[in-house]
């Protein structure tokens, strides 16, 4: 399966010309070593070894951020795979697109030399022209963003496809529509953090320019970290997405064990689960727990005279 990525190449598109003319993409993290020998197939070995590293050149750091932080490198260095797509901001507004063209290689010395080869297309795509749901995802904070749920609407700005169905890939799914909406819902719902209920509370967690959003944990991707105001707790947020409850609930409790053993260093972990509709069976599980919280969103459509 090919699979789509927002790469940022340096902090406001720096080096976005440099990857451009050298048909590269490219990271570096501080992390300033040869890493041919060194990428492991799964992440979770790749973070053991080098979060470590990362924290004794960077003090002030969290081990949150530098999860992050190492989970960026390897995504980039060995996750993304030859053939998969990459969209990358020029900082004038439109985003480049290339195609990984071959494995990692360490360039000594020059920009962002944790390196991919890219082979560039001649097409690129105008921020304007993307739908809300992929601007956000396209814009979001982070080195790296996985948009692949918006391979569709890439391949039609490309002028290479035409208007998609709904469909989902995850046997675990049970209704497509929700998962649809929700996968888009959860852009919207950082973009729009700060007026939400949840946005008095608690920020999404943000460190070195990386935003804790489908957040990498030993047992897959929480779909979203925040921190309280005050720093005392940890927000584990997931999205129901079409999936049954028992699932659902389980997945974040499992999420949540993994925040408070690896990261919470002694702050509180509380969960929040958010569906499109009510649910009985999840209120009837967390009955049984103090700590997480159920919440409804709603969708309102209105019409404008053009």
């Amino acid at each position: 399966m090919k699979n789509y990525y927002r790469i940022m190449l340096g902090q406001t598109s720096v080096y976005a010309a440099e990857c451009f003319a050298g048909n590269f993409i490219g990271t570096d993290f501080d992390i300033d070593q040869d890493l041919t020998k060194k990428l492991p197939e799964e992440w979770r070995a790749f973070n053991k070894e080098f979060i470590p590293v990362y924290l004794a050149t960077h003090p002030g750091k969290t081990k949150i951020g530098a999860g992050l932080a190492c989970g960026a490198l390897w995504t980039v260095s060995k996750g993304i795979q030859k053939g998969d797509i990459v969209l990358c901001p020029d900082g004038t507004g439109k985003y480049r697109v290339g195609e990984v063209s071959g494995d990692y290689y360490f360039a000594a010395g020059e920009n962002l030399f944790h390196r991919r080869p890219v082979t560039w297309l001649n097409e690129t795509i105008d921020r304007a022209m993307m739908s809300d749901a992929l601007r956000n995802s396209a814009g979001s904070i982070g080195t790296v963003s996985n948009i692949t749920k918006y391979s569709s609407e890439i391949q039609i700005l490309l002028g290479s496809a035409a208007m998609p169905t709904i469909i989902s890939t995850d046997a675990s799914v049970e209704d497509p529509s929700s998962f649809a909406l929700e996968m888009h819902l959860e852009d919207f719902l950082v973009k729009n953090w700060s007026h939400t209920e949840l946005g008095k509370d608690y920020d999404i967690y943000e460190e070195g320019g990386e935003r804790a959003q489908q957040f990498k944990v030993d047992t897959g991707r929480l779909d979203i970290l925040a921190i309280s105001k005050d720093k005392k707790r940890l927000l584990v947020v997931e999205l129901k997405k079409g999936r049954p409850s028992d699932a659902v609930v389980g997945q974040i409790l499992r999420y949540m064990s993994f925040v408070q053993e690896e990261l919470a260093d002694g702050r509180e972990v509380h969960g929040v689960i958010i569906a499109h509709e009510d649910d009985p069976r999840i209120k009837r599980a967390l009955k049984m727990t103090s700590n997480i919280v159920f919440y409804l969103y709603k969708v309102s459509f209105h019409l404008v005279k053009s």
